[in-house]
């Protein structure tokens, strides 16, 4: 199977194992399975250790870098994306979900078929597939 990791799984993984959930251990074991970052992981690492580098001691490029020597594969945004961008269902009466990454993850996701892992509790309010919560 394909998964996309969500920044916040990758982090953890990176830099506070003991924090990642054991389901998720399970799939990140599989050698059967395939793993990709997206280039907005990225992005969001950048943009966050460029606006608060004490509360995110990483930059993007480090980031970038800790990606690649774990072997994850890199996932640019493409047109595909941001189509499936605007079909993304969130379930009626759930609030809004604004997070642009969030949602370009899904996207991600959703366009190329994979699933996501995220440990975020947000991804309950889609009604999307292409979501495994963690």
């Amino acid at each position: 199977m394909e998964f996309l990791l969500d920044t916040h799984i990758i982090m953890w993984m990176l830099f506070y194992p003991e924090k990642v959930p054991h389901r998720a251990v399970e799939i990140l074991s599989n050698l059967d399975n395939k793993f990709f970052y997206s280039i907005a992981s990225m992005w969001e690492v950048a943009i966050k250790h460029r606006k608060h580098p004490k509360a995110m001691e990483h930059s993007g490029v480090e980031f970038f870098h800790y990606c690649e020597a774990m072997g994850f594969q890199k996932l640019e945004i493409d047109d595909r994306h941001v189509c499936a961008l605007e079909t993304l269902s969130q379930k009626e009466g759930s609030p809004t979900h604004d997070d642009p990454f969030d949602r370009i993850l899904l996207a991600q996701a959703k366009g190329d078929g994979m699933t996501l892992i995220t440990h975020d509790k947000k991804f309950l309010t889609y009604d999307e597939p292409y979501v495994f919560i963690v």
